[in-house]
């Protein structure tokens, strides 16, 4: 029995998740396993009305579950970056979810921008670290307001959160089995301090791994090769600030945010997952918006929850829908509704 806690969140956020848990509940019937849901409400609009987020007594229930599935935070009458941190930077901190796993991968060539490439060109992962760095929010202002104002931000990197992330980075490549190639994405160049320990840590690890082939590239690099040459990637490493924008770089290759799902991930603990395309507020309540990146991230649920056949199941029954019956994979324009997508991947689950 698998104890699944369900953040709907903001905006959109309830309608894909709804047609998450429609296919959660057509894999159980198929592969036979079992599991109890319950929701949380860290949303926008309760913050508006009881000034509160995630609380410590929330974390340590949230500790007891097997998964935490999240559709999207983010209000626009809530002040930028209070719920960003409040729910989702608080739940990957606290819940040491270290490492944060984007799938990039093209299920249909109409979709993708770049030209001539296909599906089999276009299949990597991004192992993102996912608790350090510049996200950890350590700085200061010194006279501020001033002329002379100076703003620090830090770049926080211990030798164990690093090395933790490139190991599970070898193990996943490893566990991958496709080109077995892991790559290091940094900028050794000018980041002299952070990228010096990456790169010491990297080149450490891969002395047990010498099934794995390693390389390096500075992240100015990878942003051209994702364009012209995405068919040379095959797992790539990398920090919480570059992670998250070569990933969102990555969406768009793979044929844009309605497709794009990914995993908070404590090895260890309780993992999060969720769709990566924000709440969408406009298009709230409408039923055009898409919900293949939310199902795509209950397929990952599954898949670390052991249940691979169901996980696999789940991404084969979307490929379909995605190949085979959308016109686009943009909100309003799939020639198809949100719940009617839904209903799609069960049919074709089935």
């Amino acid at each position: 029995m698998y104890k699944i806690a369900v953040i709907a969140g903001d905006g959109t956020g309830p309608e894909v998740v709804a047609e998450g848990l429609k296919v959660l509940k057509a894999a159980s019937n198929k592969f036979k396993f079992k599991y109890e849901l319950k929701d949380f409400d860290f949303s926008g609009k309760r913050y508006l009305e009881t000034g509160k987020l995630v609380e410590e007594k929330d974390i340590e229930e949230l500790k007891k579950y097997s998964a935490i599935y999240l559709g999207a935070v983010g209000d626009p009458n809530v002040k930028p970056g209070i719920i960003e941190t409040g729910v989702l930077l608080k739940l990957r901190f606290d819940l040491d979810q270290y490492i944060n796993l984007r799938p990039v991968k093209l299920y249909n060539s109409n979709f993708c921008p770049l030209k001539d490439k296909k599906p089999e060109d276009i299949d990597f992962v991004v192992v993102r670290e996912n608790s350090e760095g510049l996200y950890k929010g350590m700085g200061e202002f010194q006279k501020k307001g001033t002329k002379e104002e100076v703003a620090i931000q830090i770049s926080y990197n211990t030798r164990k959160g690093v090395e933790r992330c490139i190991r599970y980075a070898f193990e996943y490549t490893r566990k991958r089995n496709k080109k077995k190639k892991l790559t290091l994405c940094g900028k050794t160049n000018v980041l002299t301090y952070a990228w010096d320990l990456w790169q010491r840590a990297f080149n450490e690890a891969a002395k047990d791994y010498p099934d794995i082939t390693t390389d390096y590239a500075h992240v100015d690099a990878t942003t051209m090769w994702f364009v012209k040459n995405p068919e040379w990637f095959d797992v790539i490493v990398t920090d919480n600030m570059f992670g998250d924008i070569i990933t969102d770089l990555g969406a768009m290759i793979q044929g844009g945010m309605g497709i794009a799902a990914g995993g908070n991930i404590n090895p260890e603990g309780v993992s999060m997952f969720e769709p990566i395309g924000g709440s969408a507020p406009k298009y709230t309540g409408k039923n055009v918006i898409n919900p293949l990146a939310a199902i795509c991230a209950v397929g990952m649920l599954l898949e670390n929850l052991s249940e691979v056949q169901a996980g696999k199941a789940v991404e084969d029954a979307v490929i379909k829908v995605a190949s085979k019956k959308l016109k686009s994979l943009a909100a309003g324009k799939m020639g198809y509704s949100t719940s009617e997508v839904g209903d799609l991947v069960v049919e074709n689950l089935a």
